[in-house]
């Protein structure tokens, strides 16, 4: 087993790779974009990128962590898919905040773009549909082998059904093409890897929670 150390090594490493990717990716589409109205701060645009760069960040930290406490290839294969796509995802996302120059933070409730502002933080740190708690991640940390396997993709099927949700309510109301091209494609991505994660569980005699 790789010491845990080094889990926080890797995900600051990926999440400045993935921030500068982002950032690379972003460039390249300014001049089309800054030809277009700039969102506004409040805009499903700018609250999509801002909670879906948190959402991100977290499923990379569960990646990172899980890869730590398994030696099992197929879960750690996919935690690094995860931890990858994810970060640079979240980098696009904050890179996009950059150019239409709004802040990566809000004081509105997380969801408030979706009109859920008044329901979206839950309980222990988890500020939106499907993130796990505070306690949910130190137990993650505390598991090895099956456990830890079993765990992680109960906990990831849960964070990429929320995921899907606020992505699909992205493809609804937001306005940006390149926001709306992104939002669609974590759909279908998240999508395909919940049915991945449901056959791993099975293979493991378990199941993802309701």
């Amino acid at each position: 087993m790789r010491r845990p150390a080094l889990a926080a090594g890797a995900l600051a490493a990926v999440l400045v790779v993935g921030a500068a990717a982002g950032w690379a990716v972003a460039s390249a589409a300014g001049e089309e974009e800054r030809a277009l109205p700039v969102p506004a701060a409040d805009s499903a645009d700018a609250g999509f990128a801002r909670d879906m760069a948190v959402h991100h960040q977290q499923a990379v930290e569960m990646s990172y962590v899980v890869r730590d406490r398994t030696d099992d290839e197929e879960v750690r294969r996919l935690a690094y898919d995860i931890a990858q796509t994810q970060a640079n995802q979240r980098g696009m996302l904050l890179g996009w905040l950059d150019l239409w120059e709004l802040p990566k933070v809000s004081a509105d409730p997380p969801m408030t773009w979706m009109g859920m502002g008044d329901a979206a933080a839950g309980e222990d740190g988890a500020l939106m549909p499907g993130m796990a708690t505070d306690a949910e991640m130190e137990r993650l940390g505390r598991l090895n082998g099956r456990q830890a396997e079993v765990f992680y993709l109960r906990l990831m099927t849960k964070h990429h059904r929320g995921g899907v949700h606020m992505a699909d309510g992205c493809v609804r109301a937001c306005e940006v093409d390149t926001g709306k091209r992104l939002a669609s494609g974590m759909v279908e991505g998240q999508e395909s890897e919940i049915r991945l994660m449901a056959g791993m569980l099975k293979a493991r005699g378990a199941a993802a929670r309701p």
